[in-house]
């Protein structure tokens, strides 16, 4: 049997995700299979195995920073937000429908014997199991049938270590307060307590961290420093919403309410030149090199904030400006000229979209999760060079594009990713793949080519494809844990799970 280990926060975005990558490259490093897990996650960002199945991509950068292939046991459970009240519920994969949120917590105990199954799974595969858990263990509202948190943990026995978030204020109060709300026998399972993402000399924290270990009665395993590691973050909470900061070549991504698979344009970050800005006013695309209309969970809805708030008569400028606007997905499209949905899929009705590009859209029942293996069919304007090159994706989405009549065209249509996943018209650019730039050939030469527009010369960056760039920080967020971690606890942890 594998050993394993639990990750619990106090609270959503405390950094358990990211913590959980880097006990996987360590214990990678040290020559153990190890593999995460997740038993419910929700996110809207998500990804496709070679299976075809769906799951969150916080596992899959686990999966990665393990240096394992990602599987769907390593989240059985993706739960993809549709409004405030309730989610598409993707069991090993698959898509069983909608539930409101009231629904799903009557339903969710029915899916404890699909959660042990995937565990003995991946049990199976692993010498180590780094359990992520979601939330807080102390929302005492949701702790009855408790799936993913201390009812996790007990399912397979795993101790715990749980993680504050000394950046947002209050991290004595976050970890005393979770301690003091656990059941004695959860309590019994927390073995040691991390303050994460701290600022400053850590050896102030000093009289602080004796207190804590004093009233609650667990040590602490470690002060993490704030880390500037660029991996991609798992939800919406994420910093890299809240840049403004202007590089010589800025991208601007409209944010959505729904956004979906933001973690797209998380490849453009190796370049120094570049600077992907996340907007939700319409006046802060002015002067952007290039506009990204991202993926979204809800594309209708979706695209009637962008109608109210103004972005359609400003990405329509932009567009006839000659400025680059590029539609992954959802954004795709909201580029077209119609988005219809007769299923009820998103609860009906149709809308017009942005009218840049000539398709239709037909919202489906049936998801089509696919990985994508093929090239840029005939790149127009700005981006011709990409016209041959290799592209490496997936496709994860609910909708059929098609062309729409010839009569209605104002300008011929031009294939722009192969095997009909992607069309252009002159400066505006469609498609369905996710993770399209993440080959480093591609991520710099739409770099290159926005900086050459301007008259700036390019300076270049790693130019690596994603994934080499990641294993990079993979092993820098190995080499800070290990300098602020007690790891000879932690291996001790395991050791005693085992007996």
């Amino acid at each position: 049997m594998a050993k394993v280990i639990m990750i619990q926060g106090t609270m959503s975005n405390a950094g358990k995700s990211l913590l959980t990558a880097g006990l996987l490259r360590i214990f990678s490093q040290d020559g153990y299979r190890a593999a995460p897990f997740k038993s419910q996650n929700m996110a809207l960002n998500s990804f496709v195995t070679k299976e075809g199945l769906e799951m969150g991509r916080a596992q899959v950068v686990q999966a990665e920073a393990a240096s394992i292939e990602p599987l769907v046991c390593m989240n059985p459970i993706l739960l993809k937000p549709t409004d405030d009240e309730g989610s598409q519920v993707i069991v090993n994969g698959r898509s069983i429908g909608n539930m409101k949120a009231r629904d799903y917590f009557a339903f969710k105990t029915e899916l404890v014997p699909v959660i042990k199954d995937a565990f003995r799974k991946l049990e199976t595969m692993a010498d180590i199991i780094v359990i992520e858990g979601a939330g807080s263990p102390a929302e005492i509202n949701l702790k009855e049938n408790d799936i993913v948190n201390m009812g996790m943990a007990e399912m397979v026995d795993a101790p715990v270590l749980l993680v504050g978030d000394i950046d947002r204020g209050g991290v004595f109060a976050q970890l005393l307060g979770t301690l003091m709300l656990l059941d004695d026998d959860e309590k019994e399972r927390v073995k040691g307590l991390i303050i994460n993402k701290f600022r400053g000399d850590a050896s102030l924290l000093d009289s602080g961290i004796e207190m804590l270990e004093e009233k609650g009665g667990v040590p602490v395993a470690g002060v993490v420093p704030y880390m500037d590691i660029k991996v991609e973050d798992e939800d919406s909470l994420s910093e890299r919403f809240f840049s403004v900061k202007r590089g010589d070549v800025d991208i601007a991504v409209v944010k959505v309410p729904k956004i979906s698979n933001f973690s797209d344009m998380d490849v453009f970050e190796q370049f120094p030149q570049a600077s992907v800005r996340y907007i939700s006013q319409p006046e802060n695309l002015t002067d952007a090199d290039m506009v990204i209309l991202p993926g979204s969970k809800s594309t209708i809805a979706d695209m009637r904030w962008l109608r109210e708030n103004g972005f359609e008569h400003a990405i329509r400028k932009i567009a006839a400006n000659g400025t680059p606007v590029f539609g992954i997905c959802g954004g795709y499209q909201m580029l077209g000229q119609t988005i219809s949905d007769p299923e009820g899929v998103e609860g009906g009705g149709s809308i017009s979209g942005l009218g840049l590009l000539p398709v239709d859209t037909v919202l489906a029942g049936t998801k089509r999760t696919h990985q994508f293996s093929g090239r840029f069919a005939g790149a127009e304007g700005v981006f011709s060079e990409l016209t041959g090159k290799s592209v490496e994706g997936y496709e994860i989405h609910m909708g059929v594009t098609h062309s729409a009549p010839a009569d209605d065209r104002s300008q011929s249509l031009c294939a722009f990713t192969s095997d009909n996943t992607g069309v252009c018209i002159g400066n505006v650019y469609g498609t369905y793949i996710h993770g399209i730039f993440d080959r480093g050939e591609i991520a710099e030469t739409v770099v290159r080519t926005l900086a050459e527009r301007k008259g700036i010369q390019f300076t270049g960056g790693d130019r690596r494809d994603h994934r080499d760039f990641k294993e990079k920080e993979f092993d820098r967020l190995a080499d800070i844990l290990r300098s602020h971690l007690d790891m000879d606890r932690i291996y001790e942890m395991l050791r005693e799970a085992a007996i």
